[in-house]
C-alpha cells in the first residue's frame, strides 16, 4: 500500500475485530506515515485485530524482510507479482488494501456481495479516510524545510 488512506481504510474495516484467522502484515511506506497512523490510533486497531506491524519501507512487499510459509496463499497489496516473490511455491493474489483487510477478517477471498457490504462503512467518511498527507501543511515538516538551502 502506498497511500496513507489505504491504511486508514484497512483500519476502518478491521475496527472491533479481534484475532483474525490469518496472518496480516502491515508495513507503511515511510516513517512519516507510521507516525501519523500511530497518532490517529490505527496501529492500535491493527494490533487488536492481530496484525503484525513491520518497519516502514518496501522490503516486505519484495519478500526481503519476511516470507510466508511454503505453499501459502497470499492476498498482497504490492504492485508486482512473480514466482516465489513472497515465499516458495506461494499463490499470491494482488488486490487493494480494502480487499486485503476483508480477506484477513474472513480468512478467504470474499464474494462480491461480502466485499460490497463491508466497504460500505468507508463511504460515510471516505473524504477523511483517503485524505492525503500534505507535507507543506504539516508544521513539523515546514520547520525542517526552512532549514534546507535552496
Amino acid at each position: 500500500m502506498t497511500n496513507i488512506g489505504h491504511f486508514r481504510a484497512a483500519s476502518k474495516l478491521l475496527e472491533g475485530k479481534r484475532d483474525i484467522p490469518v496472518k496480516l502484515w502491515v508495513a507503511p511506506p515511510t516513517k512519516m506515515d507510521a507516525t501519523q497512523l500511530t497518532e490517529e490510533g490505527h496501529y492500535g486497531v491493527f494490533g487488536t485485530a492481530g496484525a503484525r506491524t513491520e518497519m516502514p519501507g518496501c522490503s516486505l512487499c519484495m519478500g526481503n524482510q519476511a516470507q510466508v510459509r511454503e505453499g501459502a496463499t497470499v492476498m498482497s497489496t504490492s504492485t508486482r507479482n512473480f514466482p516465489n516473490r513472497l515465499g516458495k511455491n506461494t499463490n499470491v493474489y494482488l488486490g487493494s488494501a480494502e480487499l486485503a483487510a476483508i480477506c484477513s477478517k474472513l480468512g478467504r477471498i470474499p464474494t462480491k456481495e461480502e466485499y460490497m457490504a463491508d466497504v460500505g462503512v468507508i463511504a460515510a467518511s471516505g473524504a477523511e479516510i483517503y485524505r492525503y498527507m500534505n507535507f507543506d501543511q504539516i508544521e513539523e515538516y515546514q520547520d525542517v524545510a526552512k532549514t534546507v538551502a535552496a
